[in-house]
């Protein structure tokens, strides 16, 4: 399962959106309401955690450079 992060569309200009977290099948519907308050939400998209490699990477070697 995912996590998703949501945060409610406030109504006013000055107020501060809700943020929660849910876990959901990729395959399920975006929510459309706050099942705590009812307010309408959007899905925020936030950075990834990136390039995860298992073992040495190419960057970890240590080459030796060949003098000029």
């Amino acid at each position: 399962m995912a996590t998703y992060i949501y945060e409610t569309i406030p109504r006013k200009p000055n107020e501060t959106p809700r943020r929660f977290e849910v876990q959901q099948k990729m395959s399920d519907p975006p929510l459309r309401v706050d099942p705590e308050t009812g307010l309408p939400v959007r899905r925020v998209i936030v950075g990834g955690s990136g390039l995860v490699t298992h073992g040495p990477s190419i960057l970890s070697m240590k080459v030796k450079r060949s003098k000029r």
